[in-house]
C-alpha cells in the first residue's frame, strides 16, 4: 500500500509540475533543435591533455561585433596619417584579391603613448589605454573570412563553417567542467541583439550539448523565474524534480546518444540549484557606489555594458570558466555594431564610448581583488578594417587586425606582431587565429594540441589537424 500510495504522490507530482520548465532558466538547452551525435568519447577528458601549472581559472571574451577599426584604436600608423587622401595600390577582397588603386583614409583619432610601456592608443580608448601596462597588444592577427558570419564563426569555433564547438565549449570540456550551480560557459549579449549567425557562435556542435553556452538576458532581470512558485515548499520542490528526474530517466535509456535530451534532463537539477545561487550571483544592489561607478554604470550611455562587465566579474568570483561579452548587435541599424562602412566616427564614437570606460573598470576592479591574475580577459572583434575609405567609412579586413589580451599569466606592457605601414595586413610574425586560441587554451593549463575529441573519424582539435603554438613571448 505505502509503494502504491508513493507512486500515486509522484503521479500527482506530475501533473502538478507540468509547466515546471519555466521555473528557471534552463541553462543548457540548445536552440539550434536536435541534431545527431557520432563522435566518440568520453564526456571528461581523458588524463594527459594539461599541462600543469595553469596561469588562469577563467576567460572573459570581450567581444567587439562588426568588426573595429586597428588603425583608429591601438595600431598607431604614421605612415597612414602621412598618406591621408593618397591613392595608391591595394589588395581588395571585394574584388577578388586584386590589387587595385585605392584611396587610403588617415585615422579620424589622435593617438597619445600611455602608460610605461609608452603604447600609442587613440582618444577613442583613453580608459583602457591608461591599462596599457596591463596589456598585451597583438598587431599581426589574420583570419580566413572578410566575411562577417564565418569569420565571426572562425574567431569563436576555429572553423569559418558551422557545426563545430565554440571556443567556450571546448574550454568547459578540456576542464571537465561539470554544472553544479551556475552554468561553466555564459553568453551575454548586447541590449540592441545578437550578432549575426545567432547560437552557432557559441553552440555545443558535436560534443554533448552540456557544455553549450547559456545566453542571459541583456536587459531587465539576467534570468527570469529564479523565485520558487508561490506555495511550494523546497522539500516538495525536491521530491517534485526527484518524481521528474526518474521518468526522463525512463525516456532517455533508450536515447543514450542524444545529448540535448541529457542536457534537458541535467537543466532541471542546474536549474533547482541556480534557485539559491543565481539570484545572488547576479544581484548587484549590495555593490558599492564606487563599484558602480568605476563600471560606468551611472552614466546612460556606459550603463548597459557595464553591467555586463561587473556581472562577468561576478561570474568569475563563483568559479564560472568562460564568460563571453558581445559590444554591438542588431543587425540592422550600423550604429548599433562597428560595421562601419560609412559614418567610421559616429559609428565608431558611439561603439567606444559604449565600452571602454566598463573595459578599464572591468580590468581595475579584476585587479585591485587580486582576480586579473587567474582571470584571462580576450579583446577583439571577427576581423578589423581597411586601411583605405569607402566613402566616409571603411570596408572588413580579415589580412590583419589587432585583438589583445590581459591578465591569466600574460605579460603586459607589450605587443607582439605588427601590421605594414599601412595597417592593412600581417606583416611581422602573422598570427592566425588559432594562435589566440592556443594561446586561451595554454593558459588555462590546456594543451592545445592534445585537447582532442573524436567526430567525424578525427580527433578533432580546436587549433585544428595541423595544430598551433601558444605565442609563448606575451607569456609570463
Amino acid at each position: 500500500m505505502r509503494d502504491f500510495c508513493k507512486r500515486t504522490r509522484r503521479e500527482f507530482l506530475w501533473e502538478a509540475g507540468a509547466g515546471f520548465t519555466g521555473l528557471a532558466l534552463t541553462g543548457l538547452l540548445g536552440t539550434d533543435g536536435f541534431f545527431p551525435k557520432q563522435a566518440q568519447a568520453s564526456p571528461l577528458p581523458p588524463a594527459g591533455r594539461g599541462l600543469g601549472g595553469k596561469k588562469a581559472k577563467s576567460v572573459i571574451f570581450l567581444f567587439m561585433y562588426g568588426g573595429p577599426s586597428q588603425v583608429d584604436t591601438f595600431d598607431y600608423k604614421p605612415e597612414l596619417v602621412k598618406g591621408d587622401g593618397k591613392t595608391v595600390n591595394i589588395k581588395s577582397f571585394r574584388n577578388a584579391g586584386k590589387t587595385i588603386p585605392l584611396t587610403l583614409m588617415g585615422p579620424k583619432w589622435k593617438f597619445k603613448p600611455y602608460g610605461q610601456c609608452g603604447k600609442q592608443v587613440s582618444d577613442l580608448f583613453p580608459n583602457v589605454g591608461a591599462m596599457s601596462d596591463d596589456i598585451a597588444y597583438l598587431h599581426s592577427v589574420y583570419s580566413d573570412s572578410p566575411i562577417h558570419g564565418s569569420a565571426m564563426l572562425q574567431m569563436n569555433s576555429g572553423k569559418i563553417l558551422s557545426g563545430s564547438p565554440s571556443l567556450g565549449t571546448w574550454v568547459n570540456y578540456g576542464l571537465g567542467f561539470d554544472a553544479k550551480e551556475l552554468p561553466g560557459f555564459v553568453v551575454m549579449l548586447d541590449t540592441t541583439g545578437g550578432p549575426i549567425s545567432g547560437a552557432k557562435n557559441w553552440a555545443s556542435g558535436y560534443m554533448p550539448a552540456k557544455f553549450q553556452g547559456t545566453v542571459l538576458r541583456s536587459a531587465g532581470d539576467p534570468i527570469l523565474d529564479l523565485s520558487r512558485p508561490s506555495g511550494m515548499a523546497p522539500d516538495l520542490q525536491r521530491e517534485l524534480l526527484d518524481a521528474i528526474g526518474d521518468l526522463n530517466q525512463v525516456h532517455r535509456k533508450p536515447r543514450e546518444d542524444n545529448s540535448n535530451l541529457a542536457a534537458r534532463v541535467a537543466s532541471y537539477e542546474l536549474a533547482f540549484q541556480m534557485q539559491r545561487t543565481a539570484p545572488e550571483a547576479v544581484d548587484i544592489s549590495k555593490e558599492p557606489e564606487s563599484i558602480k561607478e568605476m563600471y560606468g554604470l551611472n552614466e546612460a550611455h556606459t550603463k548597459d555594458f557595464g553591467f555586463r562587465c561587473l556581472l562577468a566579474r561576478r561570474m568569475v568570483e563563483r568559479g564560472v570558466p568562460f564568460i563571453q561579452l558581445y559590444a554591438g548587435g542588431g543587425n540592422t541599424d550600423f550604429l548599433n555594431f562597428w560595421d562601419a562602412h560609412g559614418n567610421l566616427v559616429p559609428n565608431h564614437n558611439r561603439n567606444a564610448g559604449r565600452v571602454d570606460k566598463p573595459i578599464a573598470g572591468l580590468l581595475k576592479d579584476l585587479k585591485q581583488r587580486g582576480l586579473l591574475d587567474e582571470t584571462l580577459v580576450v579583446w577583439g572583434g571577427e576581423f578589423g578594417r581597411t586601411a583605405h575609405a569607402t566613402g566616409d567609412g571603411r570596408d572588413h579586413n580579415s589580412y590583419g587586425f589587432t585583438m589583445w589580451m590581459a591578465g591569466g599569466g600574460i605579460k603586459g606592457g607589450t605587443s607582439y606582431g605588427e601590421s605594414d605601414e599601412l595597417g592593412y595586413a600581417a606583416a611581422i610574425n602573422p598570427t592566425p587565429v588559432k594562435r589566440v586560441h592556443a594561446t586561451i587554451l595554454h593558459q588555462l593549463g590546456l594543451d592545445p594540441n592534445n585537447l582532442t575529441y573524436f567526430y567525424g573519424g578525427l580527433s578533432q582539435k580546436l587549433v585544428g589537424v595541423e595544430g598551433a603554438e601558444p605565442i609563448k613571448e606575451i607569456i609570463a
